[in-house]
């Protein structure tokens, strides 16, 4: 097996590792930075800017439909770049598409309201909408394979586990931004203030250009392809040769992704427009929550390099159903103390024992010369189904039970089970070699 033909002067020096590392976690938190700022713009100002025709609920949910819509370009560029990451390498590919995501948020920055050019502004945000998810598609899968196929034996889980960290941190930072900019007098934050976070994304996009520019091709893919040529269609191989763990990758999604951006995204719109809880505490409580998941996904990344991905990943799943009532529960007091504990509870704990030791497994799961794009491809696909619809799924539950929130509580539970029956399905891989060949179904 390639994995025994590795010798130690091949191996990363801890310099190179630790720039490996910065590269997964900055550049995931650059890039989810740009996607987050959207997903709370659409739960705060884009409902009156672009859909300003609508009441206050319709509006809202128009603009979560357009952050849906997002999604739908995803497993699309999971499909074109991680086509190109198995063929080309892993890093041209991660920079383009940070420049593709960058770039789409700093233009979104620009754009003209619905009062200014009528129709064209909520056709300009879409389109803008659909090219930041069509780089999103690829963008996590290859930070996360660089990661692994340079992490030393037995570490996997925690290296892989920078790229979900850089996530959260970019997720926090979006809230920190829009946190400020909720202390602007209403009428300047519909104005202008709006604009700032998605303009300052073109400082943080230089940034982490430069980082991505300086790391390397992995040796796991240059080593692959010095034994056998790049296989011609990766993500069709992907689905040929090993059918149960593509599916699994989608299976497993559904719980973690669909949670994502349901607390941040609905969480924030039901708390203020529902419940009337004051910006700064519903917002507070996903940058908290999002500190928490950064920290138990590093922890529950690295029992897993001890106890294998599954049970870690299936105790995540069922947690986080069984926390869907009490989050809801603890929302509902109105107290910020509580409401704040319930997103760092929820996050902390559910989603971060997901979160943590998914990018590892979901690597672990293809062979070197199809990773790229199984991982992004069949990550995505899950996306359509869980993390795109969920913020306007449990909107129109809501207004379906005339406010009351126990519709969007099944539907968290249902999903966690699927995830949770889809994980057990899965195979084990915490002690697999990553560079042996691609081989059928494990």
């Amino acid at each position: 097996m390639l994995g025994e033909c590795v010798t130690d002067a091949d191996a990363p020096s801890p310099t190179r590792l630790r720039h490996v590392l910065l590269s997964a976690g900055i550049g995931s938190a650059l890039e989810w930075y740009d996607f987050y700022i959207f997903s709370l713009a659409s739960a705060l100002v884009f409902g009156p800017l672009f859909f300003p025709n609508f009441d206050a609920t319709t509006g809202t949910l128009a603009s979560f439909a357009t952050f849906a819509v997002g999604f739908l370009a995803r497993p699309l560029g999971g499909l074109f770049f991680g086509h190109f990451g198995d063929r080309w390498g892993r890093k041209p590919i991660l920079v383009a598409t940070l420049l593709l995501v960058g770039g789409s948020t700093f233009a979104i920055g620009l754009l003209p309201t619905y009062e200014e050019v009528g129709i064209w502004a909520p056709l300009l945000l879409l389109f803008l909408r659909l090219a930041q998810g069509f780089g999103a598609g690829a963008e996590y899968g290859g930070a996360v394979v660089m990661a692994v196929e340079f992490a030393p034996p037995g570490r996997r889980g925690l290296y892989g586990a920078f790229a979900p960290m850089g996530v959260q941190v970019g997720s926090a930072l979006a809230g920190g931004g829009f946190w400020l900019v909720g202390h602007m007098a209403r009428d300047s934050m519909l104005a202008w203030g709006w604009r700032v976070p998605f303009l300052v994304s073109i400082v943080l996009l230089g940034l982490g250009v430069y980082i991505r520019a300086k790391v390397s091709e992995t040796p796991v893919f240059k080593a692959a392809n010095a034994r056998r040529p790049p296989l011609k269609l990766p993500a069709l191989e992907a689905v040929r040769r090993s059918p149960r763990n593509f599916f699994v990758v989608v299976g497993a999604r559904l719980a973690e992704n669909a949670l994502g951006y349901l607390y941040p995204v609905f969480g924030v719109s039901y708390l203020i427009n529902n419940l009337h809880v004051a910006r700064d505490v519903a917002i507070m409580g996903t940058i908290l929550g999002s500190i928490a998941l950064v920290i138990g996904a590093a922890g529950f990344a690295a029992l897993s390099d001890r106890i294998g991905r599954r049970p870690v990943y299936i105790f995540g799943a069922l947690f986080s159903a069984a926390c869907a009532f009490p989050f809801f529960l603890l929302a509902q007091t109105g107290n910020p103390g509580l409401i704040i504990l319930a997103f760092v509870i929820e996050m902390g704990i559910g989603s971060a024992a997901m979160f943590g030791p998914q990018a590892v497994y979901f690597a672990e799961l293809f062979g070197p010369r199809l990773r790229y794009s199984g991982f992004a491809f069949a990550r995505e696909l899950g996306s359509i189904i869980a993390g795109g619809p969920a913020p306007l799924i449990a909107g129109l539950l809501v207004a379906w039970q005339g406010g009351a929130p126990w519709g969007v509580c099944v539907y968290i539970v249902a999903i966690s089970l699927v995830t949770a029956f889809a994980v057990w399905c899965g195979p084990e891989t915490y002690k697999n070699d990553i560079h042996e060949d691609d081989v059928q179904d494990r």
